[in-house]
């Protein structure tokens, strides 16, 4: 478990709030986990955000009558903090009897708030069910890996000897698949996800990395640190020219969030999955 996981309110009897209490945010420092790979803040190989979206989202009018919107809130990757997941929910349950002026002063309330929380500028978008519901769900890029027959006998901690590639060939592809599924390293609780891998690199073995994957499964860790996992196992044994790996992860207490990690500089699209 992360250290300072310990002492957040996840995995603990909480008291629901429901009057604005910034308070409730509980920021968690990435460095320990930056250190278990190998990394810091100084020498991170990746760019890349965090996209939560909260389909919980409400608030009053200054007349008291209740708004129900969803809410976008990208977090830069090499920011200093996580936000941990349980006191984001409480935080946003705790703006729900309580008055705000309009939309904007919303939205500058959580961007204070949730920056301050994060360390670094966190972006905010406020979007309504209309929007929302006519963006609709999209496929993933690719190929999907899933019916690949493969024999899997490991599943309590990541694999990273599995994977393969064929260092003869050089290849551009997207691959996916829906079967990454890793635990909370503080409740237990499942974490399912769809994970998707671009690159330019020496030609992956897709049964290879569909096996990888799979050895997630009873692994416990936070959904950044299992994306950051991927992509520098990735990145090690392909040497690409240049690679994005990013997961959708099915959302629980209202709230999905969305690691992408990439080479490039890139505009990420946070568009919703049909298990979102």
């Amino acid at each position: 478990m992360h250290p300072a996981a310990e002492h957040s309110p996840l995995g603990k009897s909480s008291e629901y709030v429901s009057t604005y209490t910034p308070s409730l945010l509980f920021p968690i420092p990435r460095a320990a986990k930056w250190a278990e790979l190998g990394l810091s803040a100084d020498t991170l190989p990746y760019k890349g955000v965090d996209y939560w979206n909260c389909f919980e989202l409400s608030w009053l009018l200054p007349s008291g009558k209740p708004v129900v919107a969803i809410g976008e809130f990208s977090i830069p990757a090499d920011s200093p903090n996580i936000i941990e997941s349980k006191s984001f929910k409480l935080y946003l349950n705790s703006l729900n009897q309580t008055p705000f002026a309009d939309w904007a002063t919303l939205e500058a309330t959580l961007r204070d708030d949730l920056s301050a929380a994060a360390g670094k500028p966190v972006g905010v978008r406020i979007r309504s069910l209309g929007e929302v519901e006519a963006q609709g769900v999209v496929a993933l890029p690719g190929v999907c890996i899933d019916e690949l027959d493969i024999s899997v006998d490991s599943y309590e901690h990541p694999r990273p000897e599995l994977l393969r590639c064929d260092a003869s060939r050089t290849v551009e592809e997207s691959v996916h698949s829906h079967l990454l599924k890793s635990n909370c390293p503080v409740t237990s609780q499942p974490d399912w996800g769809s994970v998707v891998v671009e690159y330019r690199g020496a030609a992956l073995d897709h049964a290879s990395l569909l096996a990888y994957l799979v050895s997630f499964r009873q692994h416990s860790d936070f959904h950044e640190q299992c994306v950051e996992r991927i992509f520098l196992d990735l990145q090690r044994l392909l040497k690409p020219e240049k690679l994005t790996v990013y997961a959708r992860y099915v959302r629980r207490g209202g709230l999905d969030i969305n690691p992408y990690r990439s080479t490039e500089t890139t505009q990420f699209a946070n568009q919703r999955l049909v298990r979102q």
